[in-house]
């Protein structure tokens, strides 16, 4: 029965999503552009054919870019910049750091080290995959966080006995992939720096780096453990834990041996690139170039080379998350999603409460986040936000920050961000299982958010 719902999904997933265009086109948008008007029936379409995988996510990527200049949103020229995104560079780096990491045999060694000491069991080991992508990516970008745990949780998989993760059918194989794809996301909510939407709102509030962290933390932290426990629960492992338990571990450490130079060469390189992402505000440089470097310097010293680098970077993910950011661009560039926005604020009356507005606000902000790059999300709702609340004559970071930690809440789809999108392409999980632990989170998410940022710790901190 499940294989004919999937088979009919995939079958009218097209017809249903050129429906939904029609429809959204026939409906009047007073105030909206006509680009603006078609934007927004561009993105329930999109929406519409991700969600069902009528086609590979790619293809419906590439529909986006050539149907734009014939519906009349943007010229070709304008929708291809969603591959000028610094982001892309940033996942195709993380790709191949993530694989010189795998070839060298470093991520061997550091998978085993880590089961030593928290041990063998499948709860255990989805702790280390949330919260190890959750602490660095407090200090460098989620995706890079990601990538660079993913060759140990690919690693970790089989040691439990799982065969075949990428056939989609192990619910142990789901949740570590989520665990650290989520985790990654939770850990940003940290530090002022975690995210980019968290810098936007710093920027606008003034909010110190210290005062940050006095919610920030808190918060981080009891998402984590949240992520941890529930993706426990909705997927339950169906392994009991390593094959031989520590004995397995220890026999392989023993037969590892001392480090070999290609290791130590990675691991030199590996320290070398994240103490640049640690310390970009002493630089100058950016997340995205170092990333570059990093990747780079594993061709330089032969860690990895330019063949074996192809075949890690999974191409039709990049495709895929271009077309996502062309989109959201247009959303943006129409003034699409800035009419959407003050459409559903102006819905709430003339005397909201502050509650209510930073509820619909988040709402919006998650909802928008699931299908545009939650940069340029937070350059449209972060400035709305601060203004709200000096019309209010609250302090600046009573909405911005909220919003902006809505805007991370990127739990939902893979092109709401590109760790989901890369769990996604590793084939261990499929959309609908992505929607089944991400929907609830999201929830939780904004719940747990309100609750921080509302106690009498938060206040003081954000002015």
């Amino acid at each position: 029965m499940k294989t004919n719902i999937n088979i009919n999904l995939k079958t009218w997933g097209m017809p249903l999503a050129i429906i939904a265009f029609i429809i959204v086109m026939l409906i009047p948008m007073e105030g909206l552009s006509y680009p603006g008007h078609a934007a927004i029936a561009l993105l329930v379409f999109a929406v519409i054919m991700w969600a069902t995988e009528a086609v590979h996510l790619a293809v419906t990527s590439l529909i986006i870019l050539f149907i734009q200049p014939i519906i009349g949103v943007e010229s070709f020229d304008a929708a291809v910049v969603g591959f000028a995104n610094p982001i892309i560079f940033l996942m195709i780096g993380g790709f191949i750091i993530a694989e010189a990491i795998r070839k060298s045999g470093l991520a061997t060694r550091l998978t085993y080290a880590m089961l030593n000491k928290f041990g063998t069991s499948p709860d255990r080991s989805l702790f280390v995959a949330v919260f190890s992508t959750g602490i660095l990516s407090a200090w460098i970008e989620n995706v890079v966080a990601f990538a660079m745990l993913l060759p140990i949780i690919k690693e970790i998989i089989p040691l439990m006995g799982v065969n075949d993760p990428e056939k989609g059918k192990s619910n142990f194989a789901k949740a570590m992939v989520l665990g650290a794809s989520y985790g990654s996301l939770a850990g940003g909510f940290g530090t002022e720096i975690g995210t980019a939407p968290n810098l936007m709102a710093a920027a606008y509030t003034q909010i110190p780096f210290a005062n940050w962290m006095i919610f920030g933390f808190p918060l981080s932290i009891i998402l984590l453990v949240i992520i941890w426990k529930m993706l426990g629960k909705i997927f339950k492992p169906e392994v009991t834990g390593i094959i031989g338990g520590t004995e397995t571990i220890t026999n392989k450490m023993e037969s590892l041996g001392p480090m070999t130079k290609m290791e130590k060469t990675s691991l030199v390189i590996l320290l070398f690139t994240i103490s640049l992402w640690v310390t970009t505000s002493l630089t100058g440089l950016n997340s995205y170039s170092i990333a570059l470097i990093g990747a780079v310097l594993f061709f330089i010293f032969k860690v990895i080379d330019w063949k074996e680098a192809q075949k890690s970077v999974d191409w039709g993910l990049i495709v895929f998350f271009g077309g996502a950011l062309s989109l959201g661009a247009a959303l943006l560039n129409t003034n699409a999603a800035n009419w959407l926005i003050k459409d559903i604020v102006g819905l709430m009356g003339s005397d909201p409460s502050t509650l209510l507005i930073m509820v619909v606000l988040m709402i919006v902000a998650v909802c928008i986040t699931q299908v545009m790059s939650n940069i340029a999300l937070s350059a449209i709702l972060v400035p709305l936000s601060v203004t709200l609340a000096q019309a209010q004559g609250l302090s600046a970071g009573n909405y911005a920050v909220p919003v902006a930690i809505a805007c991370s809440l990127s739990f939902m789809l893979p092109m709401a961000d590109p760790t989901v999108a890369m769990a996604y392409g590793s084939g261990y999980v499929k959309i609908k299982e992505i929607l089944k632990a991400g929907v609830p989170l999201v929830i939780i998410g904004i719940i747990i958010t309100i609750v921080v940022l509302l106690s009498p710790l938060a206040g003081p901190a954000m002015g």
